[in-house]
């Protein structure tokens, strides 16, 4: 028992023992932070490295803005209490090795000549590490996870101030080689030595030569290669000038001393309405020299003499304004923000009845908010618009726009209607208020013009109305053929007076002789018309038939050479209808001169289909189509006394005289000629008939006149001072953007298939947009007024893009390929973008460039005008490399030195490709200008 107790107490003593030891064991293979960070860095880069470039596409990796081959992904991470973020860029198509110049590098690849890398910084206000000491933990830390997963990726951190865009980093080239990269920036007090290429050659010789060496004297074989920016100056007037005198031979217009040397857009056909902003703002031109060898700092000297047409290659870029890639907030653009303007404008007159309703100060002209407001502009504005509206001598152009734009209901551009509205879009600010006082102003100038008698400007006074158009303007011609009609009317009356004062100032003797003739045209010419004898084609029309053949032989004639008793004698014939004879009696049909049908505007003709839909039957006319055939059916009984019904409706409406073949073929030969009515003209009650019996037999020059101008210019005049305003409203901005569309589209700029597309393109969807304001189905709440909206925003980017190609033409008219390469680069930027809001980071920088031609250089050159001592940046130390007195406004050098390697020392992995080829063992990227340096240097040295 007691042996068994001592063993028990020994084995308890024993474990106190074994736990005291572990308590003061130290486990090595618990990980520290550091470690858990790296092996953190460590998996995620395993984890990139294991997916193919196509499926980080598919987790999302992010296409860089700055090029269109460059992708970022990043994952977060944390260590010693703070958050890291590391970012992987990457390349999806591998094109070799990278061109030392390329607008699509990101800013690490220019620097370093690298393809993809990785960046990891914390996560703070700047995105900076401060603490240089960090810094260089962090890079090992990377440093470390590369090595392990064998990778051979540049590893970056940035160090210092952002401004100065300062970076270190590593990479392990698979071999006992490592390239270390650092990047810094001098921003002011830049040594005069560094301003110079010289200088700067030896800045870099001194990085591998020995510090006993004089750098100045000896010779290192440096491969070299440049690139310098050049821009236009800042004040594009200056710009335009040098442009234009290159292009146009009497440039001196643009260039003197006058107020319009600044408009850019003076000879556009949008400069009647405003002033654009040039969407061009200058240019930037690189000049490009490729690899050189260079051996010592005097052959650099000579470099720094050289000129840019030296230069193997050029590329030319447009900086063009920021509000072509954003839509436009509050920023006024043309026509397009003007005419949203008038849509937001249509939503408030639903309710009221008058224009009157709107004019401020009338107690039922809107709410207090309304009220408060109203911008109205000033008497004197609105005086010298109508000034402009009604100027008198206005000659009309045939240009009635692009054909598509027929469909929509609005006014040719000329047109006074047209111009109404366009003047209205300017008009205050295109509210309603502005616009009722503008249009009560002028329908009292238009009443003016007919109780004056005087022509209205911008109508033609003749012709048939366009019933095409909106109804206001078939209105106004209309109302210029009554005024047209009235001054005919008060010269007969003039000539008739004029006529009774010759006869009383006559003799007895001359009276008697010669009163028979002047009795003869007093009573052949009547107020309406003159004589049958004395009528032009201008005077009257022969009928809705077509006569066949006419006789040449005068009417007159017939009347009083014939023998016949006067009732049946021909009065008022055109000419005798060719192989047609009357019915009833042998003689040949006889056309007669008719009245001319009455000009009839939309609303006239839809009353009259109503009038005759609502008899039932198409026999059954309103009063103005019967007032029509009955004039026709008494000049025709005065031309043919012995005609019947039949043979005027053988005239008159062919169609309804049935003829069988045989028949046709015996009527030719024989007489009576054979045939019968339609079946529709047989009916009982036939209306046609009725008023052939009720038709006196009296020609078109003695019939009172179908057309009354004064009662018709009357109800113009009331149509249009009663219109309600949602009606004008309607027409007046089917009218705007039918007038703005066909304004723009009479820009010159060039052959643009593009631009050709887009303005056919607008015309077809403005058509269906403004459909339903022509038959009046719009409502202030309807989805109309939210299509009208993105209609406007339509018509901005046509606009936009159809005047930066007019700014291109204009400045590229000796070398058009440029301006057609230039255009379709931001075109191909701009289209996919137009669906979406352009902003934040859908907006990107247009820095696209085009190579110069050889023979196209020159004429670029000139764009670049010489410089003024105001336009002088530096005007004692100068970079050299002058281009027209311009000196560039960036330098980009790389420097790279080459050293041949041999595959003894390389590590097990990706050796072969090494040792076939020289090593670039130093490398810097130098850019800036005397006031601004950056150095980026990559070296590789043997670990």
């Amino acid at each position: 028992m007691a042996s068994s107790t001592s063993s028990k107490f020994e084995s308890d003593t024993d474990d106190d023992v074994a736990e005291e030891q572990l308590e003061h064991f130290d486990d090595f293979t618990i990980a520290s932070s550091w470690e858990r960070f790296i092996s953190e860095i460590e998996a995620v880069c395993r984890i990139w490295m294991a997916d193919d470039p196509k499926n980080l596409l598919k987790k999302g990796a992010v296409l860089l803005g700055c090029s269109k081959n460059l992708y970022k992904v990043k994952s977060e991470m944390t260590y010693a209490m703070k958050s890291y973020c590391l970012e992987y860029y990457f390349e999806t198509k591998n094109n070799g090795k990278l061109a030392n110049w390329n607008s699509a590098f990101h800013d690490l690849q220019l620097c370093f000549g690298v393809k993809e890398f990785l960046v990891i910084a914390p996560h703070s206000v700047n995105s900076v590490v401060l603490d240089a000491p960090e810094a260089s933990k962090l890079l090992s830390a990377v440093a470390i996870a590369l090595s392990n997963c064998s990778s051979l990726w540049t590893a970056f951190v940035p160090v210092h101030d952002p401004s100065r865009k300062a970076y270190i980093g590593i990479q392990n080239m698979g071999t006992v080689f490592t390239r270390r990269f650092e990047a810094d920036r001098i921003e002011s007090r830049v040594p005069i030595k560094l301003m110079h290429l010289e200088g700067l050659y030896e800045l870099f010789a001194s990085k591998f030569a020995s510090s006993t060496l004089d750098l100045s004297t000896h010779l290192f074989k440096v491969q070299f290669s440049m690139k310098l920016t050049y821009r236009t100056l800042p004040d594009g007037d200056n710009n335009i000038k040098g442009i234009d005198a290159q292009n146009k031979k009497s440039g001196e217009n643009l260039a003197g001393e006058t107020s319009n040397e600044t408009l850019w857009d003076v000879d556009c056909p949008w400069s009647e309405w405003y002033c654009a902003e040039d969407p061009v703002k200058g240019f930037e031109l690189a000049a490009l020299w490729s690899e050189k060898l260079v051996e010592s700092s005097l052959e650099m000297a000579e470099w720094e003499n050289s000129s840019p047409y030296e230069a193997d290659k050029w590329l030319i870029s447009a900086s063009c304004s920021p509000n072509l890639l954003e839509v436009s907030k509050g920023i006024q653009f043309g026509f397009a923000s003007q005419l949203r303007l008038l849509v937001d404008a249509l939503r408030l007159p639903f309710e009221a009845q008058f224009m009157e309703d709107f004019v401020p100060g009338d107690e039922n002209s809107g709410s207090e908010n309304l009220k408060s407001s109203i911008v109205m502009p000033p008497a004197a504005v609105r005086d010298q618009v109508l000034k402009e509206l009604f100027q008198e001598g206005v000659r009309l152009t045939a240009y009635g726009g692009q054909k598509t734009s027929q469909a929509i209901k609005g006014a040719p551009l000329e047109y006074l209607f047209t111009q109404f509205c366009l003047h209205s879009l300017w008009f205050g600010n295109c509210n309603i208020h502005a616009i009722a006082v503008l249009w009560i102003e002028f329908v009292r100038e238009i009443r003016w013009c007919w109780e004056e008698s005087q022509l209205i400007p911008r109508m033609p006074a003749n012709g048939s109305i366009d019933l095409s158009t909106c109804l206001i303007n078939q209105k106004l011609h209309m109302l210029a053929i009554c005024i047209e009609k009235k001054c005919e009317m008060d010269e007969v009356y003039q000539d008739c007076f004029e006529s009774e004062d010759q006869i009383d100032s006559m003799t007895e003797e001359e009276s008697v002789v010669g009163d028979d003739s002047i009795n003869m045209q007093i009573c052949n010419g009547d107020f309406f018309g003159k004589a049958d004898s004395f009528q032009t084609a201008g005077d009257t029309h022969h009928s809705v038939r077509t006569v066949s053949s006419v006789s040449e032989k005068p009417e007159g004639v017939h009347l009083f050479n014939d023998e016949k008793p006067s009732d049946c004698t021909s009065r008022g014939s055109a000419g005798i209808v060719d192989s047609v004879m009357l019915l009833k009696s042998y003689q040949s049909m006889h056309a007669p001169y008719t009245q001319e049908a009455p000009p009839m505007t939309e609303d006239m003709l839809v009353e009259c289909c109503q009038a005759v839909e609502a008899f039932g039957n198409s026999f059954n006319f309103s009063a103005k189509l019967e007032r029509v055939l009955a004039s026709d059916m008494s000049a025709f009984k005065a031309a043919n006394p012995d005609a019947v019904f039949e043979d005027f409706i053988r005239w008159h409406s062919p169609g309804d005289w049935v003829e069988d073949d045989l028949e046709i073929e015996k009527s030719k030969k024989s007489w009576p000629p054979r045939g019968r009515l339609s079946k529709r003209m047989t009916e009982d009650g036939n209306t046609w008939r009725n008023i052939w019996n009720s038709a006196p037999a009296l020609p078109g020059s003695k019939q009172k006149p179908l057309f009354d101008p004064n009662r018709e210019g009357e109800k113009v005049l009331h149509y249009l001072e009663t219109l309600q305003p949602h009606q004008l409203l309607e027409q007046m901005v089917c009218t705007a953007f039918r007038a703005a569309a066909d304004t723009l589209i009479q820009t010159n700029y060039g052959e643009l298939k593009q631009m050709e597309t887009m303005i056919q393109r607008l015309y077809l969807t403005m058509a269906p947009a403004l459909r339903p304001l022509q038959v009046n189905r719009v409502s202030a709440d309807s989805e109309t007024m939210e299509d009208l909206r993105r209609l406007c925003v339509v018509f901005e980017h046509v606009e936009k893009l159809l005047t930066l190609a007019a700014s291109l033409h204009r400045k590229f008219l000796r070398t058009p390929r440029l301006a057609r390469e230039i255009f379709t680069d931001f075109y191909n930027l701009y289209i996919p973008r137009m669906g979406i809001g352009l902003i934040e980071d859908a907006v990107k920088k247009f820095d696209k460039k085009q190579e110069v031609w050889n023979q196209e250089r020159e004429m670029v050159s000139s764009m670049f005008v010489q410089p003024t001592a105001n336009h002088s940046r530096r005007k004692v130390l100068s970079m050299g490399n002058l281009l027209n007195g311009h000196e560039p406004i960036l330098r980009e050098i790389i420097f790279s030195l080459h050293d041949g390697v041999n595959g003894n020392g390389h590590a097990t992995y990706n050796t072969a490709s090494v040792s076939q080829q020289n090593l670039e063992t130093y490398r810097m990227y130098i850019c800036g200008t005397s006031n601004d340096l950056r150095v980026a240097l990559s070296v590789v040295s043997c670990d």
